[in-house]
């Protein structure tokens, strides 16, 4: 797809999808943005939802620095931090010796959801680095969360309008067969409600706000209120809204996560080296 300049800054666009994704080229992130060229970077964000950044360069410190204008960045309740910068989230399968240790680092972002929307305060961008790479598998995919709920019919939309699910970090990590969270980490993430329809802040658009996530509907039978999810999670995935994206070390994307759901591809953890690094910034609570 043409790219396009917009002369007032020093970058051009390119769309990845007639529906949702662009690529940014003509940016530094290690020389750093300032705040008239990441006010523009910010409104092709939430115009295409994400962005993507051909392959550079770019340190944790760096990556922490430009993903600190997305918003407060919150240190995971995971313990797998970069050393030097706590709020980076290191997803790897390598050992001490750089070789694979044939464990997934994060076998739950195998099923479509959305960063952060355990939490109260949920998730607003998602910055991830792509360090180390994979030959094959591991890629990311992408769901457009407006579309989902714009292609739901009228019957669709009565039924869910109001209700409110519970979004639990420890049920979607347990279903997965990931280690349970500690009690530490129960209490820092504790169950939290939130909207199953909501309104982006920014662009007053209404959305499906679900993902694997969630676990029940508030005042539904728990089976119901499964039931209930799982469909929805399922009617939300169109391909025609769908972008999937094969890394190349070095790349940076950046993504909506009040708008989107994602998923990892999977790879063999046992042969193939893959190393992410990831942070969230914070938005606000859903309504």
């Amino acid at each position: 797809m043409r790219a396009t300049i917009d002369l007032r800054l020093p970058f051009s666009i390119r769309r990845l999808t007639p529906t949702l994704g662009a690529e940014i080229s003509g940016i530094s992130l290690a020389q750093g943005v300032s705040d008239d060229v990441f006010r523009g970077i910010y409104q092709a964000w939430l115009r295409h939802q994400l962005l993507l950044f051909p392959p550079q360069d770019l340190s944790p410190e760096q990556h922490v620095k430009f993903a600190r204008q997305f918003g407060e960045l919150p240190v995971h309740v995971s313990q797998d931090h970069e050393e030097r910068c706590p709020e980076l989230h290191r997803l790897s399968n390598l050992d001490a010796h750089g070789n694979p240790n044939g464990r997934h680092p994060a076998k739950s972002t195998l099923a479509w959801h959305t960063d952060g929307s355990w939490r109260r305060v949920t998730g607003q961008a998602t910055i991830v680095y792509g360090e180390v790479i994979t030959d094959s598998g591991g890629e990311t995919h992408f769901c457009d969360m407006y579309g989902a709920y714009e292609r739901l019919d009228a019957a669709w939309k009565a039924r869910i309008a109001g209700l409110r699910a519970v979004h639990n970090l420890d049920f979607s990590r347990a279903r997965h067969g990931e280690e349970p969270l500690t009690e530490a980490q129960r209490l820092e993430a504790p169950p939290v409600d939130h909207p199953v329809v909501r309104t982006h802040p920014e662009t007053g658009r209404r959305c499906l706000y679900l993902g694997d996530h969630a676990e029940f509907i508030v005042g539904m039978p728990y089976g119901e209120g499964r039931v209930l999810i799982e469909e929805l999670n399922a009617l939300a995935i169109h391909p025609d809204l769908t972008y999937e994206h094969r890394w190349q070390p070095g790349e940076l994307i950046v993504w909506d996560n009040r708008c989107l759901m994602h998923r990892a591809t999977p790879y063999d953890p046992v042969t193939q080296r893959r190393v992410l690094r990831r942070c969230a910034a914070l938005g606000g609570v859903p309504t």
